[in-house]
């Protein structure tokens, strides 16, 4: 029995250090931190993402109830933002900054670690927040919005960091809290990032399900090679740009299956 509870103990911390990482959701101070912990933490970031979607169901029907459909969204997103301090959004921005503003790998790194935003950012920033309202908008109206929560959230955070399995990380160690991301996971984490990440497309209809595997199965080749033409590798910054992109992704398919009559 001992053992077993100790067995669950390390379980829950890892599972705080990864809701350290991805959110500002308060956590104990006591937490134990080393880079090989925050490593095997990877194994939860899908679940710190059906963490982040359950606590968004009761703001947009709470929101729903008092404001209509489409306000709420606008609630449901910039409580996201406060969430997550904006972590995903913040890389998708310096990527863009980067990968478009730079003249050479070394240069674009650097615009990736200048916190000023650009023209480049700003603009795919601003234009990845409208669709995504859009979407969910759309999504809302289907009745799909709650689902598309449940699969996206946990989904995109596990596609973005798979990317560590074939991709060197590039970043000059010890500048950026992302360096536990550096080294591929084993086997075993691996299965359980997927596992969990792609739990919830249990809910879909089997065809549909598989529709969506291959659209990000898809998404993510091309962001490898997307990171790998511009930085050779990833930082932490392109996986938060995958995970949005990927999200987007798949909200989009999830509105073409709805729109199909293909969820129900």
């Amino acid at each position: 029995m001992s053992s077993l509870l100790m067995q669950l103990r390390q379980h829950w911390q890892l599972l705080q250090l990864a809701i350290g990482f991805l959110t500002r959701l308060p956590m104990s101070s006591q937490l134990l931190y080393s880079p090989d912990r925050m490593h095997s933490a990877l194994g939860y970031f899908p679940l710190v993402g059906w963490l982040l979607g359950l606590l968004l169901m009761p703001v947009y029907l709470l929101a729903e109830a008092g404001l209509g459909m489409a306000p709420a969204v606008c609630v449901l997103l910039i409580t996201s933002l406060l969430l997550t301090g904006a972590l995903h959004e913040d890389g998708l921005a310096d990527c863009f900054d980067g990968f478009y503003g730079g003249l050479d790998q070394p240069h674009k790194l650097r615009i990736l670690k200048d916190s000023r935003l650009g023209t480049y950012g700003s603009s795919a920033l601003l234009l990845a927040l409208l669709f995504k309202y859009l979407l969910l908008v759309a999504l809302a109206e289907q009745g799909e919005l709650l689902l598309a929560l449940l699969i996206g959230y946990p989904l995109s955070r596990a596609m973005a960091i798979t990317h560590a399995q074939d991709l060197p990380y590039v970043s000059a160690p010890g500048t950026s809290k992302s360096d536990p991301l550096a080294h591929p996971m084993n086997t075993a984490l691996l299965m359980q990032v997927l596992v969990t990440g792609a739990a919830g497309l249990l809910w879909l209809p089997f065809w549909s399900a598989w529709v969506l595997v291959i659209a990000v199965v898809v998404m993510r080749w091309w962001l490898k090679r997307w990171m790998s033409k511009h930085l050779y590798g990833f930082t932490g910054d392109s996986l938060g740009a995958a995970q949005q992109l990927q999200e987007l992704l798949i909200y989009s398919v999830l509105l073409a299956l709805a729109n199909g009559g293909q969820l129900a």
